[in-house]
């Protein structure tokens, strides 16, 4: 069972949604009810016009995401509204279009309140059979509701037909067999990047399997470490509550505020980097791991769930060009972090996103790795002290994969530095990668005895091809500008593809996935993704639930 947390209430709404109410009510609510429109897969998006395009009204645009006017019903794209709102005393309320959910102009983000959402939970019910369609107030049709779903939870007077009804209009959203374990996460402001990666982590089999079968007690661990709430309770938690078969979306709020105090110095409502936040998570989960075992050994050794699942070795191979005398050095690594392999793109290319079916260059992850392990002279300001040479001289460095981790983390750089010009830029450029990846080119053992011309070498961490290969399982793309984007996660079970886009799933095409700009890529191991496929279950959807719960509040 899920329970909810009953210290937790529906957040807040901003100084300007708080205004507006005041001054205009729900009138306004009311009065889009019949702009509302509920697709096939059971989103609500506002249906303006049925015939003309919408498009802004300052640059005529009609791509991408478009913002509804709650004053004047004007449509705005995300470069002009905020110029509306300062310019429109009272104007600063819009609608996101696409996702039905109320957008402040002046603070730039999604703003929640439980009215509206009843608005929108309401016109979902009356396309349901027997559903209420002459209601004419939507807070008396959201209270009959609430009394409908009492009765059915109840079991009273439910008979197979309606049972059947129900089921039908909830596998218009997640048809009648779902995998356990899809469920999402509801935006708290900006934390698009929390959803992204606790969804990669949570489905990632090493720690879905720890989670589930209980190896973090958390009745039994310290709620507290001096004033730090427990991370690792409260990922449990989560993980409880994705694999409970209730598909409303949850929301992990508990979550976000233990990982503020873990991590204070991330702690604000801006928009955070995605991969940052996934070291940051790892680093818990390894710190309170430690304090229970009470271990002092390094992270190449440690035995918490997160170097088990994520940790690999890097080796380091520094040769003198004078005399070729090499240094080795081995450091732990969570993840490989990928430049993107922009040498056969021009630079105004680079910056342009490049669709899968055109005839041009285009990154790909195997010319990716190829170029992390390929040698690399190091600059004359980098000479290095020779231990044969006994002086500094010019040499070269070249990295390859001494042990393979169970979950293979590919970290892809997308921000390019301009050190004369003195400003960053994200690479929007389209990357080729495969869903089945053979990791044994990269790795120590390939690549020294390449080096000595296939020559035969011992390894201690010699990996076999089996372990060499890996079946991706979680991409988190990220779409939009450096300074203000959107995170979504594309997660792979039983071979299908599903779309994460924080509380809302839907399932998508590998075409879909393969045109993502893809940030992240999440690999492994194939025996344990075979494994997976085989343990991972399908849950019925429960005609005893309300098919359209409110997806909006805390779980």
């Amino acid at each position: 069972m899920c329970a909810r947390n009953s210290i937790y209430t529906n957040p807040k709404p901003c100084k300007h949604l708080a205004d507006y109410k005041l001054r205009h009510g729900f009138n306004t609510y009311d009065s889009i009810r019949n702009c509302l429109k509920t697709t096939p897969n059971g989103r609500t998006r506002v249906a303006k016009h049925t015939t003309k395009i919408p498009r802004c009204s300052f640059c005529d645009r009609y791509q991408g995401r478009l913002y509804f006017c709650l004053m004047c019903s004007s449509l705005w794209c995300p470069s002009h509204i905020l110029l509306h709102a300062q310019s429109e005393k009272g104007h600063e309320v819009a609608i996101d279009m696409d996702r039905s959910e109320l957008y402040c102009c002046l603070c730039c983000d999604q703003v929640y309140d439980p009215d509206f959402d009843k608005v929108v939970v309401c016109n979902q019910v009356k396309d349901l059979p027997g559903g209420s369609k002459s209601k004419t107030n939507s807070f008396e049709a959201s209270g009959e509701r609430s009394s409908k779903r009492k009765r059915l939870d109840s079991g009273i007077g439910l008979d197979l037909k309606k049972s059947e009804l129900l089921v039908s209009m909830r596998d218009r959203r997640a048809k009648s067999c779902y995998p356990l374990g899809l469920r999402g996460l509801n935006n708290l402001g900006s934390t698009c990047f929390m959803n992204s990666v606790l969804q990669a982590l949570l489905h990632a089999p090493p720690l879905r399997n720890y989670f589930l079968n209980d190896r973090h007690n958390s009745v039994q661990c310290r709620k507290r470490s001096g004033e730090k709430l427990c991370l690792l309770c409260d990922i449990d938690a989560i993980s409880s509550a994705m694999f409970c078969g209730d598909r409303t979306p949850y929301t992990p709020a508990h979550f976000l505020y233990s990982w503020w105090q873990h991590s204070s110095n991330l702690a604000s409502y801006e928009e955070q980097d995605a991969h940052e936040f996934f070291i940051s998570v790892l680093d818990g989960i390894h710190e309170k791991e430690s304090k229970i075992r009470n271990s002092g050994k390094d992270d190449g050794d440690c035995q918490c769930i997160a170097h088990r699942a994520f940790s690999g070795l890097l080796r380091s191979d520094v040769t003198c060009i004078s005399c070729g005398f090499s240094s080795t050095t081995y450091d732990p690594c969570v993840d490989i972090s990928l430049n993107m392999d922009t040498s056969n793109l021009s630079s105004s290319n680079a910056n342009k996103p490049i669709k899968p079916d055109e005839k041009t260059s285009v990154s790909t992850l195997s010319g990716c790795l190829n170029l992390f392990t390929r040698a690399e002279r190091l600059g004359s300001d980098q000479k290095l002290h020779c231990q044969n040479c006994q002086e500094l001289r010019d040499s070269s460095k070249q990295l390859s994969i001494r042990r393979l981790p169970l979950v293979l983390c590919l970290h892809i750089k997308r921000v390019e530095h301009s050190l004369v010009r003195k400003i960053s830029r994200k690479i929007n450029q389209y990357m080729q990668f495969p869903f089945s990846l053979d990791m044994t080119p990269y790795l120590s053992s390939s690549i020294v005895r390449s080096k000595f011309g296939n020559r035969i070498f011992t390894f201690e961490y010699d990996n076999s091809n089996s372990s060499a290969a890996y079946e991706i399982f979680a991409v988190i793309a990220h779409s939009g500008m450096l300074e203000s984007g959107h995170y979504v996660t594309y997660l792979r079970l039983k071979n299908q593809w599903y779309k994460c886009d924080d509380a809302w799933i839907s399932e998508v095409d590998e075409g879909i996935v393969r045109a993502s700009q893809c940030y992240m890529l999440f690999y492994v191991q194939k025996l344990l993704y075979n494994k997976a496929n085989e343990d991972s279950s399908f849950v019925r959807i429960s005609p005893r639930r309300d098919p359209f719960e409110s997806t909006a509040g805390c779980s």
